[in-house]
């Protein structure tokens, strides 16, 4: 238990006096520096925890949560019990060409849906789609909206693509090529799928890439896309004999280096709160060297040596934990604002923040996560605990009559 007197003496010593004017400074930078080093673990953890949420929400609305892919034989789903995990099953089929408008022309990926499956899609039933017309026709297609941009493409106009398969003639083997109306266009959110995916009807595509319904890929929509591994295990029971993937294999190397990234990231910003918390050391030691005589009058008059390592004590944890606190309370408070203070800074000096097709995002994500903010907090208030423990150590130690020798 802490007495009265010690806490009466702890907070003596925290009051600024002039006399202490460098122990002050010191003070303030170590209260600073922990704050900063808080508040900036904060704000990335935010940050990169608002990314990677964004990132799998936009990757799982634009790909199937978990793909059946057979290719010696159609799959057979109608008799499996996939009600329970599934809101919907959708059959496509994939293939490469080229688009090509007028002087401009690049490399695509066709992706192949039935009529009544296409507006199925959750990506079609977004505010960001564009085109009254939610079916997929034998002659129209659906792009993205940055594709629509390179190429100076809007609803009704046409466009020639070219396919990856070709077909035999006398002169030999041509490309095939055909004229499509861009009937709609989506926008997933993610600049990389939008500016080289586009969506066609099912059966045009294999007839147009020379494909068959061998070729089919099962995709399954699942109530619950988070939990996707025990999901993935009960689909693969269901066929045995199919080659499943999931959302999370296709992208796993992203979000692999995501978690790196992350974790390397809070032991390099744990750096700034050890050096920060070392100044404590500084600003206790010399604290005990200023305190020199106001100890030994201390332990002249029966205060033990326990209490004055409280004393010492407290003065750390008191300046560690109030910095840690006035760090959380300004990293939540940035991170929460974090997109208005981008907006800000790169309407201010015309800077690029946040590039888009680097990002692949339109704004700079942010979620606070609690479990995140109460580690960081443990993490600063546990080092502070241990560079105090020195400096009060040290100050119990003091010989009263060495100290009082010369008084």
């Amino acid at each position: 238990m802490i007495s009265t007197l010690e806490k009466e003496i702890t907070f003596r010593f925290l009051k600024a006096r002039k006399k202490d004017g460098f122990l002050n400074i010191i003070s303030i930078f170590s209260f600073i520096g922990i704050s900063l080093g808080v508040a900036v673990l904060i704000i990335v953890m935010s940050v990169m925890n608002g990314f990677r949420t964004e990132l799998v929400n936009k990757i799982v609305g634009f790909n199937a949560h978990v793909t059946v892919s057979s290719h010696e034989k159609s799959i057979d789903f109608k008799n499996k019990n996939l009600d329970l995990i599934s809101e919907n099953l959708i059959l496509s089929n994939s293939s490469e060409g080229i688009i090509i408008r007028e002087q401009n022309s690049k490399g695509i990926l066709l992706r192949g849906y039935l009529e009544k499956d296409f507006s199925k899609l959750k990506l079609i039933n977004n505010e960001n789609f564009y085109g009254k017309n939610k079916k997929l026709n034998k002659d129209y297609i659906s792009i993205g909206r940055e594709l629509s941009f390179s190429l100076d493409l809007e609803i009704g106009d046409n466009v020639t693509i070219m396919s990856s398969s070709g077909v035999e003639t006398i002169i030999g083997k041509l490309p095939k090529q055909k004229t499509f109306t861009v009937i709609s266009i989506f926008e997933s959110g993610l600049v990389e799928f939008d500016n080289n995916v586009i969506f066609l009807n099912l059966k045009t595509l294999e007839d147009f890439s020379n494909l068959s319904e061998t070729d089919r890929n099962l995709e399954i929509y699942l109530k619950n896309p988070q939990d996707i591994e025990k999901q993935k295990k009960i689909i693969q029971n269901i066929f045995p004999n199919d080659l499943i993937y999931t959302w999370a294999d296709m992208n796993k190397s992203l979000f692999s280096a995501l978690k790196v990234e992350r974790n390397v990231m809070f032991i390099i910003l744990s750096l700034i709160i050890i050096v920060a918390a070392f100044n404590i050391i500084s600003g206790l030691t010399i604290l005990v060297k200023n305190k020199t005589k106001d100890i030994a009058i201390l332990k002249s008059i029966g205060v033990l040596n326990n209490s004055i390592i409280k004393i010492f004590f407290l003065v750390g944890i008191i300046i560690g934990t109030t910095a840690t606190f006035f760090g959380i309370l300004v990293g939540i408070t940035f991170s929460y604002y974090i997109e208005n203070i981008r907006e800000f800074i790169s309407s201010t000096f015309d800077l690029t923040l946040f590039p888009e097709e680097i990002y692949f995002l339109s704004t700079m994500p942010s979620e606070i996560n609690i479990s995140s903010i109460i580690l960081i907090s443990i993490c600063s208030i546990l080092i502070t605990i241990l560079v105090s423990i020195f400096p009060a150590m040290k100050a119990s130690k003091l010989d009263p009559v060495k100290s009082l020798k010369y008084e």
